[in-house]
C-alpha cells in the first residue's frame, strides 16, 4: 500500500493521476454492454444489420466525474444548477470546475461570467473500468488557450489541456484524498 501511495504521489505530481473505477461504475458499464448485446442479438435475429451503441451520454459522464472528483479531492459539491461553472468546493475553500469526458476528448466550456478557481478534468475510459486525471490546477491556465469571445461551446484538444497541465505548478494542485488503485499494465 505504501509503494501505491508513493506512485500516485509521483504521478500525481506529474499531473497524470491514473485509477480503476470503482466497482460499481464497473457494473454499470457491465449492464450498459449486457443490453447493447441483447438488442444487437435481438436485432440480427429480426433481419436488422442495425448496430445500437448504448452510448452513455454527457450527463451521465459529467455525475461521474464530479462523484468521482469528490472522492479523489474531497470536493464538497454543490446544489445542481445553483452555481453557474462551480460544481464545488476544494477543502480549502478554492471554487472547483469538474470536467469528465468518456470519449477521450478534450474539455469543453461555454463562454460564462463565472470560472472557478480550481478545473479537475477526468478521462474516463469505460471499457477499461479506468480513469485519469488530465487536468488538476487552476482553471485560468486552461481557458487561457480558448478564445477570448466565442459563442456555444469550445473545446480544447487532448495536447491542449495536457500542455496547459504543464503549467501547473505542483502547490497549485489539489491533493488526493487517499492513495488510489493504480490500474493493472496490459
Amino acid at each position: 500500500m505504501e509503494l501505491l501511495a508513493r506512485q500516485c504521489a509521483l504521478l500525481h505530481d506529474h499531473g497524470m493521476t491514473a485509477f480503476v473505477l470503482p466497482p460499481t461504475i464497473a457494473e454499470l458499464i457491465a449492464a450498459r454492454n449486457n443490453v447493447r448485446d441483447h438488442y444487437a442479438q435481438k436485432l440480427r435475429t429480426l433481419g436488422s444489420t442495425a448496430e445500437l451503441a448504448f452510448t452513455l451520454d454527457g450527463n451521465l459522464i459529467g455525475d461521474l466525474g464530479e462523484a468521482l472528483a469528490a472522492d479523489l479531492f474531497d470536493i464538497k459539491l454543490v446544489e445542481t444548477k445553483s452555481h453557474e461553472a462551480i460544481d464545488g468546493y476544494a477543502p480549502d475553500g478554492r471554487s472547483v470546475q469538474v470536467k469528465a469526458t468518456g470519449t477521450g476528448r478534450g474539455p469543453a466550456f461555454r463562454q460564462t461570467e463565472t470560472r472557478a478557481d480550481h478545473l479537475i478534468f477526468l478521462d474516463l475510459d469505460l471499457e477499461r473500468a479506468v480513469g485519469e486525471v488530465v487536468y488538476n490546477g487552476p482553471e485560468h491556465y486552461a481557458v487561457a488557450l480558448l478564445p477570448t469571445v466565442f459563442t456555444g461551446q469550445r473545446s480544447l484538444t487532448r495536447r491542449q489541456i495536457r500542455i496547459a497541465d504543464g503549467f501547473v505548478r505542483p502547490e497549485e494542485r489539489l491533493p488526493l484524498r487517499h492513495a488510489l488503485e493504480a490500474p493493472k499494465p496490459e
